[in-house]
């Protein structure tokens, strides 16, 4: 039997972009992973294939807890097994990494220790609050509320550090700040000292409370502040006005509605945390092969008899090229073809097969692409590969100025089995936005709605990505909030930020 090893990965605050680059490699190949409670779902996509089980923790829990992970990493390494233990922030601070290590030593275990973004320096960067500075701090100490569980750090120890450091960096402290914040100051330090706690540092739920050591208890327990928390003393919280750049952005801590299929619905749930903002991904439809594959093989079998083969979406590109590999086929197949795509994203799918469309629509829907092909003259013959069901636009103009086109689904578009939570979801008041990017994914969200949809829809900002997609909304007696310009997600997001930024500026007005 080949022999296991396990990884000790830190999986970063929170955010999962913050992960290193080889602990995400490390996770697409693990057979089984120990993940914490503080690791991100959105990691455990990146292991798809592997046995995923929680071994989180709690305070006050027995010690045995730790003793039995210990020995599920032995046995699962003993069986050959290529182990990912997936612990929140780094793996070797404050996280009991070491003792799974040295309980892998000395059970002659194979390991590798990954480092991970500590809460800390994500409380410093996301927090705005910078743990040292040349005028203001000079040195940092990290530590923890207590030095082993059940077992308190004495007052005398916290009064010993409050005046041998510039700044404090207190992990797990939450349940005690009364008493650590009374001791510091019967240590030397000043009452108006400036003291920070920020919460879920990096997260869209982050929340941060500023005060000094005499008012920040009472404002964190007024503010129902708690674990996972760090505490920043010193001077350096004073500059927080300055380098605050993460939670005063216009869409910070906003629950915003994917409706997309799953694997379009990752891609923009990554741009929606990039902007602060938490990613409710519930697919509402799902994207199958053609029921009918004829067609499509057929197509494939002559492309060489096409001027132009079109393409109006990513997932287009994808099932036709996909289609052509299982023909034993490749970008060959397409000769003397010029390549049409509807948008950038479209076109980046076919670049990814090693093909350049050579006219994308400057607007990105079906009459803009007809206008971009029509400008090099009538073609004779066009290949449109699209989904089962869309709206005839592109090929009614194309038709129109003289061209015979064949329309071929690669895709189909269907109801998702989402619609019981997505209903929860809004009932319980937990989404803020609902971004549709489609009119396939407003059809599937006011059909699992019901015929409350248009209720449960109007107590939320409705996103749109552009005027089709607007067009099937105002259909549904749907209100629309927000048309992106650019009719892209990106495009879409921008357009989000500029609406939150001038309800921002009428509040403050």
């Amino acid at each position: 039997m080949t022999a296991g090893k396990v990884f000790l990965i830190g999986a970063g605050p929170g955010d999962p972009g913050l992960i290193t680059v080889r602990g995400l490699e490390l996770l697409s190949t693990a057979d089984v992973v120990l993940y914490d409670a503080l690791a991100h779902p959105a990691l455990l996509e990146a292991c798809p294939r592997a046995d995923k089980r929680n071994v989180g923790k709690r305070y006050g829990e027995d010690s045995a807890v730790q003793g039995a992970i210990n020995r599920e990493l032995i046995t699962l390494a003993r069986a050959g097994k290529r182990v990912v233990r997936l612990k929140g922030g780094d793996p070797l601070l404050f996280a009991r990494g070491a003792e799974e290590i040295q309980a892998l030593h000395a059970a002659g275990i194979e390991f590798e220790i990954v480092p991970g973004v500590s809460a800390a320096f994500a409380a410093s960067a996301f927090g705005g609050i910078p743990l040292t500075h040349r005028e203001l701090s000079s040195s940092v100490t990290f530590i923890t509320g207590s030095d082993r569980e059940g077992k308190e750090w004495s007052p005398e120890s916290w009064q010993k550090l409050a005046t041998a450091t510039d700044t404090i960096c207190v992990f797990m402290g939450m349940r005690r700040i009364e008493d650590i914040m009374l001791a510091i100051i019967a240590g030397g330090r000043a009452r108006e000292t400036p003291v920070a706690v920020v919460q879920w540092a990096g997260r869209p739920e982050q929340r941060v409370v500023t005060g000094t050591l005499a008012t920040i208890a009472a404002q964190v327990r007024a503010e129902g502040i708690a674990n996972p928390a760090v505490i920043v003393v010193g001077e350096v919280v004073r500059l927080r006005p300055e380098l605050r750049w993460f939670d005063n952005r216009p869409l910070f801590g906003a629950s915003i509605l994917v409706p997309r299929p799953a694997e379009q619905g990752r891609v923009t749930a990554t741009a929606i945390r990039a902007r602060g903002a938490s990613a409710r991904l519930l697919p509402a439809i799902e994207i199958r092969e053609p029921s009918d594959p004829a067609p499509l093989a057929r197509a494939i079998a002559r492309l060489g008899d096409f001027d132009w083969v079109l393409f109006t979406s990513a997932n287009g590109v994808q099932r036709f090229t996909a289609a052509l590999t299982r023909a034993g086929l490749d970008a060959r197949a397409f000769a003397r073809a010029k390549l049409g795509a509807i948008g950038p994203k479209t076109a980046s799918a076919l670049e990814a097969f090693g093909l350049r469309a050579d006219a994308v629509a400057e607007e990105f829907i079906g009459e803009g692409l007809a206008r971009r092909v029509l400008q090099d003259g009538v073609p004779r013959r066009v290949l449109l590969a699209r989904a089962l069901v869309a709206r005839d636009a592109l090929p009614d103009l194309l038709r129109k100025a003289g061209a015979v086109v064949d329309v071929v689904p690669v895709y189909e578009t269907v109801a998702s089995d989402a619609g019981e939570a997505l209903r929860g979801s809004f009932e319980r008041r937990e989404i803020d936005v609902a971004l549709f990017t489609s009119s396939s994914t407003v059809n599937a969200v006011v059909e699992s709605l019901g015929a409350r949809a248009t209720e449960l829809l109007s107590s939320v900002t409705v996103a749109s990505i552009g005027p089709i997609t607007s067009q099937t909304l105002s259909e549904l007696g749907v209100r629309v909030d927000v048309v992106a310009t650019t009719f892209t997600v990106e495009g879409l997001l921008d357009a989000l930020e500029a609406h939150f930024s001038r309800q921002s500026r009428d509040a403050i007005t």
